[in-house]
Parts: structure tokens; C-alpha cells; sequence
């Protein structure tokens, strides 16, 4: 499955356009990331893409959030190392993550909803983003506060410092910024 077979799918279960721009910002970050860890940074972008795709569907319930994404997953075909990613993504759920697929969307899932904060106190300028920025806004627990700074920190055990990994995700946001809105 490819990018734009992704966002396709994606939108047929997802209507809510902060939703699917939440999916693209974490698909972004996910594409770096397996970049700088030589991995396949195009399959990890597709995992980005499609990790919420039940949200919707199951109303925020986190006791089906997850697994039903991975039936729906699994009815259009998508490959089980991709839809098992997608099921066990949901942290309340599961948390015995030691795969960095696994680890990376924790992170990247997170940290997407920090920098997009960010950018907007500057006026959706995400080119304006700096580690810097992001550092102190993440030392602010009230500040994006739905963004959980533990999921963060978990980029670590790939042995990413927090500055790198800020870095790294911004690049991934700047790359989508048209997508996202954003400048």
C-alpha cells in the first residue's frame, strides 16, 4: 500500500479533517524518523497515515480503539506487519513496546500535536519551529497538555536525545505543511 492508497482509505473512515491532518502530521514524523533509522520510511508513513482510522468509528472507546482499526485493516487487505503496528499502537491498551515501529509511533503520535501547537502560537508558521521552541513548550505541562510527554520521551530507547528527535519531527511537518495548513 502506497501513501495515497493510505490517505484514501484513511478518509473513507475518517471525516473529521483535524482528524486526518493529525494522521498526516504523525505519518510525516514516522517517514523521518525510519529515515534516519534506515528503515522503510514509506511502509512507516503508511502506518502514520492509517493509525487512527477506527477512532471515528468506535467513539473514542480505547477498549475497541486499535483492534478495530486492524479489522478494518485486515478486510481491505492491508498487510498484517502493518495492521498489527495499527492495533497495538493504542497505549491504554497495550504498552510493552520494544519494536521501534512501535516505539516511533508512540512518539510520533504525540509530538505531532506539540509541534502544531507551536507553529500556531506563531501564527501557523512552522518553518518558525525550533527545537528550542518545542524544549520549552514541552516543559510546560499545561501547554498542549493532551500530549503525552512520557509517549515523547520513548523515542529515547531508539537513542534519539530530545533535541534531535525535535529536530527530526519538525522536518517531517515542514515537508507536509501545505497539507496541514500550515506555513
Amino acid at each position: 500500500m502506497n501513501r495515497n492508497e493510505a490517505l484514501s482509505l484513511l478518509k473513507e473512515y475518517v471525516k473529521d479533517e483535524k482528524l486526518v491532518k493529525h494522521c498526516i502530521a504523525t505519518a510525516a514524523i514516522m517517514h523521518e524518523i525510519a529515515e534516519e533509522l534506515g528503515e522503510d520510511a514509506d511502509r512507516w508513513e503508511v502506518i502514520g497515515i492509517l493509525h487512527d482510522i477506527d477512532y471515528e468509528m468506535v467513539g473514542g472507546d480505547m477498549q475497541k480503539h486499535g483492534p478495530t482499526g486492524y479489522d478494518i485493516l485486515k478486510k481491505h487487505g492491508v498487510s498484517e506487519e502493518i495492521a498489527e503496528v495499527v492495533k497495538r499502537h493504542n497505549h491504554t491498551l497495550f504498552g510493552d513496546y520494544e519494536r521501534p515501529v512501535e516505539i516511533a509511533l508512540q512518539a510520533a503520535d504525540s509530538i505531532s500535536g506539540l509541534i502544531i501547537a507551536c507553529a500556531l502560537v506563531k501564527g501557523g508558521k512552522i518553518t518558525e519551529v525550533t527545537p528550542k521552541t518545542v524544549k520549552k513548550k514541552f516543559k510546560e505541562k499545561c501547554f498542549a497538555a493532551g500530549c503525552d510527554r512520557d509517549r515523547i520521551r520513548m523515542i529515547e530507547k531508539l537513542g534519539f536525545e530530545l533535541p534531535v528527535f525535535y529536530e527530526i519531527a519538525i522536518r517531517g511537518l515542514v515537508r507536509v505543511k501545505d497539507e496541514l495548513g500550515l506555513q
